[in-house]
């Protein structure tokens, strides 16, 4: 049960064994793990990582969320509880060195009848191309239900001509798919763009950020985008707000929802957006400006130009700049128009 060689679900088959011939003081521990109150602060072992999988695989209940870094456990561990994700709605699978066994008990859950699985987050992990592939299967099975996927990583050219046929294969279903922070080669941008292309495909979120994107792929993108741009809601590039804001002005009406953050605007940057904004035609619902360098001046524009047409943002985040006094005073000053709708400011 120690041993790092043996697949998760071998380990479930051993702890079921031991069920079987009546020995359930592994099981009883889990419940009692599962009932505590401080189970946040409770250490488990390899062994009772295998053990609370099978009882989470094995409940009635299907699980909203499976979380690996919510469980206190070692580095060893926390694979042994990928098989749980048979049995969940969303996986966060997040930096937990996944290997092509585990991916292989993903695309499983993926597989089955019926699949709950509707979000997977697989960051931060070193997936070859063998443990995409398989992943992939999972993907083209007509039992997928998935909505949500987040970055795979490392994906190589291989890779993306991989998700991309599996995608296309069943596209139907999948809402947003994030890459952001893979170095991505004119190729695989190339296979991606094919799949937004294809008529059956339904992606409303399409995150490529910091990608490493070059003049040239931003042509393929573009070029996918006017062949069928009716389903993208959001398309997050990172990309120069002049141009930026001409696109926008030209067809804002479907875009809802657009995230700045991490770029170096400054108050030029700032007033080239506000000239979106101001657009009778401007329906955005959610915008993020963090980490943009924004000052007293930047927040004068944003409040000027959504105090004329703030009736369909719903949320603005500017955390992380640095807007003194001046400039929370402009904000405020947006928040007691009487037209302002604000949800949610950060």
């Amino acid at each position: 049960m120690s041993s790092d060689e043996v697949s998760p679900d071998r380990n479930i088959n051993i702890f079921h064994c031991l069920m079987e011939v009546n020995d359930h003081s592994v099981h009883q521990e889990i419940q009692e793990f599962l009932k505590s109150e401080t189970r946040s602060e409770q250490r488990l072992s390899v062994f009772q990582c295998s053990a609370l999988a099978y009882i989470l695989q094995m409940s009635e209940e299907v699980l909203d969320e499976l979380d690996l870094h919510q469980y206190k456990t070692s580095e060893e561990g926390r694979p042994r509880l990928v098989p749980a994700v048979r049995n969940c709605r969303k996986a966060r699978l997040s930096d937990c060195r996944l290997s092509e066994t585990h991916c292989e008990v993903v695309a499983s859950a993926l597989k089955s009848n019926p699949s709950h699985l509707r979000e997977l987050d697989l960051s931060f992990n070193l997936l070859r191309d063998p443990a995409v592939k398989q992943l992939c299967a999972g993907l083209e099975s007509p039992h997928c239900r998935l909505e949500t996927l987040r970055s795979f990583c490392m994906l190589s050219e291989t890779s993306c001509a991989s998700l991309a046929s599996a995608l296309k294969s069943n596209p139907s279903h999948l809402r947003q798919l994030d890459l952001s922070g893979k170095d991505l080669q004119e190729p695989a941008v190339k296979q991606l763009c094919d799949l937004v292309e294809s008529p059956h495909c339904r992606l409303e979120t399409l995150v490529l950020s910091g990608c490493h994107l070059s003049e040239t792929h931003c042509e393929v993108v573009a070029s996918a985008l006017k062949s069928n741009p009716s389903h993208l809601r959001q398309l997050d590039l990172k990309s120069s707000c002049a141009s930026l804001t001409s696109a926008l002005k030209s067809n804002p009406s479907h875009l809802r929802k657009l995230d700045l953050s991490g770029n170096d605007l400054q108050d030029p940057g700032v007033k080239q957006l506000c000239g979106f904004l101001e657009s009778p035609h401007c329906q955005l619902e959610t915008l993020r400006l963090e980490k943009c360098s924004l000052s007293e001046t930047s927040c004068a524009s944003l409040a000027s130009a959504l105090k004329s047409n703030p009736s369909h943002l719903r949320e603005l985040d500017l955390s992380d700049n640095n807007l003194q006094d001046p400039g929370v005073k402009q904000l405020c000053d947006l928040v007691q128009s009487p037209h302002c709708r604000l949800e949610t400011l950060r």
